[in-house]
C-alpha cells in the first residue's frame, strides 16, 4: 500500500461538462485523508472512487470560486447523515465564514458532529496544518480573488529496525525506540553495538504541491522547490494567453514553466478550460518545457512513493 497518494476527483474548470468534472482531490497519507478543494458533484466523485469518507478529518479550500467550494454544503451534510462524530476542520481564505456559516446554521443546525472554520491568509506562505506526519503550509497565488495552493510536506519517519539484529543482539523491547531515535546499544557486557548496524535509514519524505487557480507566478518557485509532485492548473493554451491574463489563469506552457524552474520531479496538470476537446495540444505545449508532463484526468493516482501513476479503469 503507498504511503502517499493523490487521487483526482475533478480537473475542470469553471463550466460544467460532461467530459470533466469540477476541482477536487484527495491525498492519501498512510491512510489519513485530506480533501483538497470541493466543487460541485465531489461527494459524487468520491463514492465512484471509493474513497471512504470516514477517513476524511481535514478539507483544504483553495478560494471562493463556486467550482472549487459549491460540493462543501453537501458533502457536511452526507458525513452527518453517514454518522460522523468527530470534527472536521475546513480550512480556507476569511470568505469561507461568509459562505459556510449561513448554510451550517440553516441546513445543518443538527449535525452530530462539530466543524471548525481555520481562516487563514491567503497572503501569507504559513503553517495551515500539522500534526504528527505531516506539515500543510499555504502557497500565495495571483488569481483574481484571494487565493492560496497548499504544500503537503511529509515528516521524516524513524528508521526501519533490522528484525534479523535485534534479535541476534537480543535487544530488549523496552530499548527499541530508542535505538529507533538513532541511539546505539549497549549489551549487559558493555559492548556498543552501533546503530547503523540495528537500522536501515527511513525513505526520505515526499512533498506534494498544489497551485489551482493562478496566474503565472514565478515567485512561488521557491516554496515548491525540488518537491516530488506539482500539479499546476493549466487552463489555456498559448494562443489564448491574452484570455488567460485577463481571468488571472495559466498556459500549459507557462505551468510547465514554473515546474522547470522549480525543479520539480513531476509536473500534473488540470483545471482545464471547457473550449479544448483534446488535451493533447495542452499537453503538447507542456512537454516542450517540462517533458514527462501526465495530463491529469478524473480518477488517476499518483503514487509519490513509487513515482506511479495509475490511469482510471475505462
Amino acid at each position: 500500500m503507498a504511503r502517499f497518494e493523490i487521487t483526482l476527483l475533478g480537473c475542470g474548470s469553471a463550466t460544467l461538462t460532461l467530459r470533466h468534472a469540477t476541482t477536487s482531490q484527495v491525498v492519501d497519507l498512510r491512510d489519513k485523508l485530506y480533501l483538497v478543494d470541493c466543487g460541485e458533484g465531489t461527494q459524487l466523485q468520491m463514492r465512484r472512487m471509493h474513497v471512504r469518507f470516514n477517513r476524511l478529518n481535514h478539507i483544504f479550500i483553495s478560494h471562493l470560486h463556486g467550482d472549487h467550494c459549491f460540493g462543501l454544503p453537501g458533502l457536511i451534510s452526507t458525513l452527518g447523515m453517514l454518522g460522523r462524530k468527530g470534527e472536521l476542520v475546513i480550512h480556507g481564505p476569511q470568505a469561507l465564514a461568509d459562505f459556510l456559516r449561513p448554510v451550517l446554521a440553516v441546513f445543518c443546525r443538527e449535525l452530530p458532529y462539530p466543524v471548525r472554520l481555520n481562516l487563514i491568509d491567503p497572503r501569507q506562505h504559513a503553517v495551515v496544518m500539522e500534526d504528527r506526519s505531516l506539515c500543510v503550509r499555504s502557497i500565495p497565488l495571483k488569481h483574481r480573488i484571494p487565493t492560496c495552493g497548499y504544500l503537503f510536506a511529509e515528516k521524516p519517519s524513524d528508521p526501519h529496525l533490522i528484525r534479523e539484529m535485534t534479535d541476534f543482539y537480543r535487544i530488549p523491547v523496552k530499548e527499541l525506540a530508542g535505538i529507533k531515535q538513532g541511539a546505539d546499544y549497549v549489551t549487559p557486557e558493555g559492548d556498543v553495538i552501533p546503530n547503523s548496524r540495528l537500522t536501515h535509514p527511513a525513505d526520505p519524505p515526499k512533498r506534494y504541491a498544489y497551485c489551482s487557480d493562478t496566474a503565472f507566478a514565478p515567485e512561488i518557485v521557491p516554496w515548491i522547490e525540488g518537491c516530488d509532485c506539482l500539479y499546476h492548473e493549466a487552463t489555456f493554451i498559448e494562443a489564448d494567453l491574452p484570455r488567460a491574463r485577463e481571468t488571472f489563469h495559466s498556459t500549459a506552457r507557462q505551468a510547465a514553466e514554473i515546474a522547470r524552474r522549480a525543479q520539480v520531479k513531476r509536473l500534473v496538470i488540470g483545471h482545464y478550460s471547457a473550449r479544448y476537446e483534446d488535451l493533447g495540444v495542452l499537453q503538447a505545449e507542456a512537454e516542450a518545457v517540462f517533458p514527462g508532463t501526465v495530463v491529469g484526468v478524473e480518477g488517476m493516482k499518483l503514487s509519490l512513493d513509487e513515482k506511479k501513476t495509475v490511469l482510471p479503469a475505462n
